[in-house]
């Protein structure tokens, strides 16, 4: 082959080359200007907006080894989450949705800036976005010990958890949805609450996370018309029918995540040969049979906790109440779970000082006379009641 062959050929490759670049970079330019990226860069660029990151698909591809399926956090309705690592060594998760789940332009960018602003210790915080993509890729901090789905069922086969724990969450969890339902001038209804979708840190504390079906409601409106979204189980069934999401439709939702707390139970079980029960119908007819503790997790009942779960479950029966506006909101739910909880915290602890007080003062034991020792191969029974299981954690 002659040199001007070889020459010729070069050219041609790094022409090719060039135009790929380019229609690369036109595709990315197309992608950010259709998602709202330059209405988004403004707003950052006049301050309206300050702790929101605009990432790269490099950046992102980077950070998560190319997609890599071994750094999949979780598969959902809305898209794939990955396990990312930025430059700065920052643990991130980065969502990919499957779809876009808004139409207009500056609903999405909106719906980004206000989740951008949302600032609530049991909200998980949207760090980033990539906008130079078909379908904007979402960066939210990582939240390492996994969903409340996961450690209500036992999935890694862990203890169940305690009843203060399981109120603690609950609470933190309604405290969370109250404070979306209140956000700004702009309430955002999540649409799509379930235990899948309350993860927990470190510390166990609750972050709802997931805002895939989430809309802000428009100034002064009670309701949203929208296509129904969410998850089997969970759903609130006057917004099946009406296609009406509010923010009832989250106390419904979160009802359903109340009673797997307190049953142990997924939304949609198995009972022996009987697939497929709802959890929701299943409480309701024993609420109404007078036959809650049938259908209570055994790991959580015990002398002291029925007053305690009898309440829970009523509000968890308010919630579910078949209409929306007869339900009580997020704030009045997590201000009653606060009550119960700290209630049963100070019987907890008047509990413990009663028997502490009785073993400091109990009589000693006379000792056995030289004969009973020859005789009796079995010491004195423990004077020390058996308490077990009551699981009191520090207070928050």
């Amino acid at each position: 082959i002659s040199f001007s062959a070889i020459f010729l050929m070069v050219c041609i490759f790094a022409l090719r080359a060039e135009y790929q670049k380019r229609k690369l970079a036109k595709e990315k330019d197309k992608f950010f200007d259709q998602n709202g990226g330059q209405i988004l860069y403004r707003q950052i660029m006049s301050k309206q907006v300050d702790t929101l990151k605009i990432f790269t698909q490099e950046d992102l591809k980077k950070a998560t080894n190319d997609f890599d399926k071994s750094r999949e956090l979780g598969r959902g309705g809305h898209g794939t989450v990955y396990k990312g690592i930025l430059k700065d060594d920052r643990v991130v998760a980065v969502k990919r949705s499957k779809i876009m789940n808004v139409t207009e332009t500056d609903e999405f960018v909106q719906e980004i800036i206000i989740l951008s602003q949302t600032n609530h210790r049991n909200v998980v915080r949207l760090l980033g976005c990539c906008l130079e993509v078909e379908v904007p890729i979402l960066v939210y901090e990582f939240i390492p010990n996994g969903t409340l789905f996961e450690f209500i069922h036992r999935s890694y086969g862990s203890p169940p958890p305690s009843l203060d724990t399981r109120l603690r969450v609950a609470q933190e969890s309604a405290e969370a949805l109250a404070y979306l339902h209140l956000s700004m001038n702009h309430p955002i209804v999540h649409g799509d609450v379930k235990s899948m979708n309350i993860l927990l840190d470190e510390n166990y504390m609750a972050k709802v996370t997931d805002f895939g079906a989430s809309r802000t409601l428009p100034k002064d409106a009670a309701q949203f018309m929208t296509l129904v979204q969410g998850t089997l189980g969970y759903l609130d069934p006057e917004y099946l029918q009406e296609r009406q999401l509010t923010e009832k439709s989250d106390v419904y939702s979160f009802g359903v995540v109340l009673l797997e707390l307190i049953t142990g139970k997924t939304a949609i079980y198995n009972d022996g040969p009987k697939e497929g029960k709802s959890l929701v119908w299943s409480f309701l007819l024993a609420m109404k049979e007078d036959s809650l503790e049938d259908i209570l997790d055994p790991s959580i009942v015990r002398a002291g906790t029925e007053t305690l779960l009898g309440e829970v479950a009523e509000l968890g029966r308010m919630c579910l109440g078949p209409i929306g506006e007869e339900r009580p909101s997020m704030t009045q739910v997590a201000d009653r779970l606060k009550a119960l909880r700290s209630t049963w915290r100070e019987e907890l602890v008047l509990d413990r000082a009663v028997t502490e007080h009785m073993v400091v003062h109990m009589p000693p034991v006379a000792a056995p006379m030289p004969w009973d020792l020859a005789s009796s191969s079995s010491g004195a029974p423990s004077t020390v009641p058996y308490m077990s299981g009551m699981g009191i954690e520090a207070p928050r």
